[in-house]
């Protein structure tokens, strides 16, 4: 199955909502290629099957050479954080083997995107380049560049949508503007017309048999060494292809069938934990919806809550798309002048190393130390706590998450640190407080979650675990040298809501 090119995303278009789109009109192929290289240029795609950059370059007929360019500046995307660090280097390595296993070779390289993807072609003389399409500012210029300097120089340049079934500029209202309201988004989504099915995997690769430089992964030094903190990681995680479609196996095998009822129990195995492989690329939101759709287990309702679930990531995208600053940036202005507390290394620290005295909290904050991920639910809690229990501003929050995570998602990372602290759209009202020990006592009553992350609670009974330290029936002796609660959980509720009325005055 071939794959249709989209136009190129750099021309005038006439509304708000399609700005940086691929433009419609359109332009003469060079028709020398025969022979000559295809390069595909990998990014936030980190796969073979369902990859249509990938898949339009095989069927060019040509000798393919594959792409992965670690560009760090700030100007393109966000530089990575450790855990995402880690993850890529895993990625890689199984990316690697898996490309040679097809007959062809992965080609690293460091630098400045742009300038590596030109000189590569120039070495090669390639007759294309190809690639899927990135959403964030920085990523969409350089693409753009990239496509005009490849086609000013007579070689074929083309865009693909590999990465959201809904592109941020095929979905507006009908006034052209972006939507702010996840529900109306997703409805929206419904009207435009059902996702494509996944592209076909290529059975073999037709390599260059020049053989070209190539960085060795481990000169980049994305694991950490001193110390070696990713041991959880590697315990939790198999990063790769492979790894994520033996995770999307068990979730549409199994998993999916408890998916509504008890999604939001973080002691429950019900999440599908396919958040970092969809990060990387590994697998596409086309393949998971085509999954998730086939599964034969559970009923309706939980395909359809978890299908709403890839419509969050798309609709962060579309912020991300129409808000460049998402990571940095109020979206609703008033939150500057919120009377944020200096976040003092003491408080964030205890916050950070699951230290609060808050069970559920702590709880949280460890799973994602240890693992590099963090049940849903919870995120929201420890971020509530943070943000309106601590008055500690949400970016400091956000950016601990952004190294530790390694699903940290540019666009789901900072649009879900917004929700929580009220200061985007759609968002949770700043005065909805995740209450840490009512969110503990509905969703963990048992105290299994806790038990498991925090083992000096491991003996404490169920009925007392979510606020050990209140209870007047508990001997303390059994809690050890579990804190106390670093805050009063009603008193700094107040005081939060004194300085949301603050600035909601002005």
């Amino acid at each position: 199955m071939a794959a249709s090119a989209a136009p190129d995303p750099q021309a005038h278009v006439p509304s708000a909502t399609e700005k940086h789109a691929p433009d419609q009109t359109a332009r003469s192929r060079p028709t020398d290629t025969h022979g000559r290289p295809s390069i595909v240029w990998l990014r936030d795609d980190l796969r073979l099957a369902d990859n249509p950059a990938l898949r339009a370059a095989v069927d060019e007929g040509n000798p393919i050479v594959v792409l992965f360019v670690l560009d760090d500046s700030p100007l393109v995307a966000r530089p990575r954080g450790g855990a995402s660090r880690w993850w890529l280097h895993h990625s890689l390595t199984a990316l690697a083997e898996r490309i040679e296993e097809r007959g062809a070779r992965l080609i690293l390289r460091r630098g400045d995107a742009a300038e590596e993807v030109q000189r590569l072609a120039d070495e090669v003389d390639a007759g294309g380049v190809f690639w899927n399409r990135r959403y964030a500012e920085g990523e969409r210029s350089q693409d753009g560049a990239v496509k005009k300097a490849l086609r000013a120089a007579g070689r074929v340049a083309e865009s693909f949508q590999g990465t959201l079934m809904y592109e941020p500029w095929t979905i507006a209202r009908d006034d052209g503007q972006p939507y702010g309201v996840y529900s109306a988004f997703w409805r929206a989504c419904a009207k435009a017309g059902t996702p494509r099915e996944p592209v076909a995997e290529p059975q073999s690769l037709d390599g260059l048999e020049k053989r070209l430089h190539s960085d060795e992964l481990a000169s980049w030094e994305l694991l950490p060494t001193k110390p070696d903190w990713a041991t959880g990681l590697a315990e939790e995680w198999t990063p790769g292809e492979r790894g994520a479609h033996e995770r999307l196996r068990d979730f549409v095998g199994d998993r999916i069938s408890r998916y509504s009822g008890q999604r939001d129990r973080p002691g429950a195995e019900a999440s599908s934990r396919l958040s970092p492989h969809l990060r990387f690329g590994e697998l596409s939101p086309f393949q998971v919806r085509t999954a998730v759709l086939d599964s034969r287990e559970g009923a309706a309702e939980n395909r359809s809550k978890f299908q709403a679930e890839l419509g969050w990531r798309e609709f962060n995208y579309s912020l991300l798309f129409h808000n460049p600053n998402l990571d940095s940036q109020n979206m609703r202005r008033n939150f500057d002048g919120f009377p944020w507390h200096p976040a003092s290394s003491e408080v964030l620290e205890r916050w950070q190393q699951g230290r609060t005295g808050i069970p559920l909290v702590d709880a949280g904050m460890r799973q994602l130390w240890t693992s590099g991920w963090m049940h849903n639910r919870v995120r929201m809690v420890v971020a509530s706590f943070l943000i309106k229990n601590l008055l500690i501003d949400w970016r400091e929050g956000e950016q601990w998450f952004w190294d530790t995570l390694v699903d940290a998602d540019p666009a789901n990372n900072a649009a879900n640190w917004q929700w929580v602290a009220g200061s985007g759209v759609d968002s949770a009202p700043f005065f909805r407080v995740f209450n840490p020990v009512l969110q503990s006592q509905k969703f963990d009553p048992q105290g299994d979650y806790i038990r498991a992350w925090v083992p000096e609670l491991a003996d404490v009974p169920a009925k007392e675990i979510h606020e050990p330290r209140a209870s007047g029936g508990l001997d303390l002796s059994e809690v050890g040298d579990y804190p106390e609660p670093m805050v009063d959980l009603k008193a700094t509720r107040a005081e939060a809501l004194d300085a949301f009325a603050e600035i909601k005055s002005h």
